[in-house]
């Protein structure tokens, strides 16, 4: 998987800036997912430091789990948990295919993938986000695109 620059929400100058999500359609497509599949969505939220994804709760009969959005691009994964350096990443092919039309919904393959310097050496990450990356020492792509780096 090729890394875009900015995925990480690091960036060099605030002359380069990575391309906004629209937060509004995120939160929208999530009420009407839920609400397709007999769920309901208990909680939204924008992303905040020093988190770089929206994240919204979903119910959906006795199960409980979240849809993360990357702030900056529009990927996409699930979670059955999310606290401050521990996403537990899980696949969701009922609501994959409900989302993939507006987002690239990534896979527990995908973003438990292992970061290497082949993967840096291919992407399109700047100077600001390889320093990020030498500091966090991310094992997978999924603690890349979403990430909790202050």
């Amino acid at each position: 998987m090729r890394l875009p620059n900015g995925i990480t929400g690091f960036h060099e100058s605030k002359e380069i800036l990575p391309p906004q999500i629209d937060g509004k359609l995120f939160k929208q497509r999530c009420y009407e997912v839920a609400s397709r599949h007999r769920g309901r969505v208990s909680e939204i939220k924008h992303p905040s430091y020093p988190a770089n994804f929206y994240k919204a709760r979903v119910k959906m009969l006795n199960d409980e789990f979240y849809i993360l959005l990357n702030e900056y691009y529009p990927y996409l994964a699930f979670a059955s948990v999310v606290e401050f350096g521990n996403i537990q990443f899980i696949d969701n092919p009922t609501l994959c295919a409900s989302f993939s039309p507006y987002y690239q919904v990534l896979g527990t393959k995908e973003l438990h993938a292992p970061f290497n310097q082949d993967l840096v050496n291919q992407s399109e990450l700047n100077v600001a986000e390889k320093k990020q990356l030498q500091y966090w020492k991310p094992e997978t792509i999924g603690q890349i695109i979403f990430n909790y780096w202050d």
